[in-house]
């Protein structure tokens, strides 16, 4: 699952291929959006949730508010059916996905961060990423990407400075889960279901507030 992006984002994968998924785009409304998700992707493939074995969850880069409900809901399944719980970067999957589309590299992600800034990667191809993911303005990177395609809504909203602007614009349970099982079947290890948000969130404690009590 993936709630990094406006994307809410459900699949289940058997190990070799992707059985059920589902995805809707609403930015505000995640955490509404998400469990019910979960019940058509089981309902499609005919099982129940204890036939689930892991879970894979998009830790971003994303918004405090959407990445957080993906990353708990994950968190709860996976204590509740004691299996374990695996993160991928969201950058990663949208780049698995391109690849699966035919985009070959080099070539960058990038997501809406909102407050005109995107979060973004480069990659060598689709399942190599170089460097970590950053946040930054558009025109300030439109240099260093010139030439290159960007995959994501992220390029699809700015495109003054991403001319090249490819699908797909949001992450895909079902690419993250292929990219996952690939990767775990490999030996490789997964990340932590961490959040990486890149910088704080909106919602902050005001600072010097007037304390208003009786005396």
């Amino acid at each position: 699952m993936d709630t990094a992006t406006p994307a809410v984002t459900v699949a289940l994968h058997d190990g070799a291929s992707v059985i059920a998924s589902s995805g809707q785009v609403d930015a505000r409304r995640h955490g509404e959006l998400l469990l019910p998700a979960v019940d058509r992707v089981l309902a499609e493939a005919g099982v129940k949730l204890d036939a689930v074995t892991g879970v894979v969850v998009g830790v971003g880069p994303g918004p405090y508010t959407g990445l957080r409900v993906g990353l708990v809901t994950a968190a709860t399944f996976a204590s509740a059916l004691s299996v374990p719980v695996h993160g991928l970067c969201t950058l990663d999957g949208l780049a698995y996905a391109a690849g699966q589309d035919g985009l070959e590299g080099p070539f960058a992600v990038a997501t809406d961060a909102r407050r005109k800034e995107v979060y973004w990667a480069r990659y060598e191809d689709a399942r190599t990423r170089t460097g970590d993911p950053a946040v930054d303005r558009p025109a300030d990177i439109a240099e260093a990407l010139a030439g290159l395609p960007v995959v994501g809504q992220g390029a699809v909203l700015y495109p003054e400075a991403f001319p090249d602007a490819r699908g797909p614009g949001h992450v895909a349970a079902g690419a993250l889960a292929a990219l996952a099982a690939e990767r775990l079947a490999a030996g490789q290890e997964l990340l932590e279901p961490q959040p990486l948000y890149l910088r704080r969130p909106d919602a902050q404690v005001p600072k010097n507030y007037k304390v208003v009590t009786p005396k």
